[in-house]
């Protein structure tokens, strides 16, 4: 995996060069590349993650002798969110804006075409999948440019002891730190298996039932394992189906075998209970275990983060991606497009996703494999399989495929988590799917 990983990296620096050039030809040292620019990005949790990405920007300013400026925005207290709207409503701000998710859609009519250097990007760093696409693409053209800093995969993370002691599963062997996995019995039934012997052995998973984004992106995933949506891409509504009723009872089932307060957790707690011992598994990038390493590093050298398990339907894994975009109301296009083809590179995304400890996951195909996560530890190799380097899960989002407009909605509002936690609570299926249609039902006419 090492020879390959570098023969890969030393691919990715021969060509980036001239395809840098080539992306970077109609924006770099022009009339239109100079003067200023501002930039709104986001305020990332990893210490010095901040002043990597601001030392590319001053790199790149400096060669260009553009005046940048630039403003770390937190998503606490949704303060992103609100000046990304404040922004947008206003048709005044900064030329760029990072954005999660779901917002470049929610702004799409304020926001700059960029398929002349996604295009581009895609050439030289590999393709994205389609979760990627789907979220930064509308009206058949790319609104925003995938950004490195903030995505993530919110896949499991168990703990290689309580698993082996109380499932019998070795979580290492399945996802070996030196090669592709070998997960044929990683199935939702051999999932649930685990949860009921982990609960009863004291250490239940912990998962939560709640209406932010953690328990919703889980719910998303286990529903999608069964192909199950709760509208199609045609806005269909598609709630009273086969499938929504699988996933929605082997959710129930799996979920009384959660904390019994799950239905209030928020996207702390599942941090909070693997940090102080209490769970054999959460679902989360590696925020948990990067605390875990500063504060019980005991619990950290048991960690493993690795792919989900598989349903009907396939193994599909929670993804958030994040985008780069350029308001179209800026007033230095020409230099926001020049910064962002630099942000974009093989070595920048590199020194992000180190500056990250391998948090960060970018969207490029060619840039799964660098050794920050075969290298990261303790354990050595416990982020191996966090990239998804052998592409063998679907990255996907809760809601989807629905229009971004109405799965926006459902995703915000926690819809399948809510009604995993109605049915838990003895509320016949019927009587939930049919409290799940009206509330979409009201979305669609919104």
């Amino acid at each position: 995996m090492q020879k390959k990983s570098l023969s890969r990296r030393r691919f990715i620096a021969t060509s980036a060069g001239a395809s840098a050039s080539l992306i970077a030809a109609p924006f770099v040292r022009t009339a239109h590349a100079a003067g200023k620019l501002s930039v709104g990005l986001w305020d990332h949790w990893v210490p010095g993650a901040n002043d990597t990405s601001k030392a590319l920007v001053e790199e790149w300013a400096a060669k260009e002798k553009v005046d940048v400026q630039i403003d770390y925005i937190t998503s606490q207290g949704e303060k992103q969110r609100l000046t990304i709207a404040a922004e947008s409503q206003a048709r005044s701000g900064h030329d760029i804006m990072q954005m999660p998710s779901w917002w470049p859609h929610a702004h799409a009519n304020n926001l700059e075409p960029v398929d002349d250097i996604v295009t581009e990007l895609i050439k030289q760093n590999g393709a994205v999948d389609d979760t990627t696409t789907y979220l930064g693409r509308a009206a058949s053209h790319w609104i925003a440019v995938p950004a490195t800093t903030g995505s993530q995969i919110k896949g499991p993370c168990s703990r290689i002891d309580l698993m082996k002691q109380h499932a019998g599963i070795d979580v290492q062997a399945m996802y070996p730190a030196d090669g592709p996995p070998r997960a044929e019995n990683w199935t939702l039934d051999t999932f649930l298996g685990a949860a009921e012997a982990c609960h009863k052995a004291g250490h239940p998973f912990g998962i939560g039932l709640g209406t932010t984004a953690d328990s919703v992106d889980t719910a998303g995933a286990i529903f999608r394992s069964f192909g199950a949506a709760l509208v199609d891409a045609n806005e269909k509504i598609t709630i009273k189906t086969d499938a929504v009723r699988q996933a929605l009872d082997f959710y129930k089932r799996c979920a009384q075998f959660f904390p019994p307060d799950a239905p209030s957790w928020d996207d702390a707690s599942n941090n909070k209970w693997l940090v102080a011992g209490k769970g054999a598994l959460i679902m989360n990038p590696p925020s948990a275990w990067a605390v875990a390493k500063r504060d019980a590093p005991k619990v950290a050298e048991q960690l493993w983060t690795h792919g989900m398990p598989a349903g009907p339907k396939g193994r599909f894994a929670p993804f958030i991606p994040n985008y780069w975009a350029i308001w179209s109301f800026g007033k230095n296009k020409s230099a926001a497009k020049s910064l962002l083809v630099h942000l974009s590179q093989p070595s920048a995304i590199e020194k992000l996703v180190v500056a990250s400890g391998g948090y960060d996951v970018p969207a490029f195909t060619n840039m799964k494999t660098l050794k920050v996560w075969a290298e990261e530890g303790p354990p050595k190799g416990t982020l191996y399989h966090y990239p998804n380097p052998y592409n063998h899960q679907v990255l996907s989002i809760a809601a989807a495929p629905s229009p971004p407009k109405i799965a926006q909605q459902i995703y915000a509002q926690g819809i399948m988590t809510k009604m995993t936690v109605r049915h838990l609570q003895g509320e016949p299926m019927e009587k939930t799917l049919a409290w799940a249609e009206t509330e979409v039902e009201g979305f669609m006419r919104s």
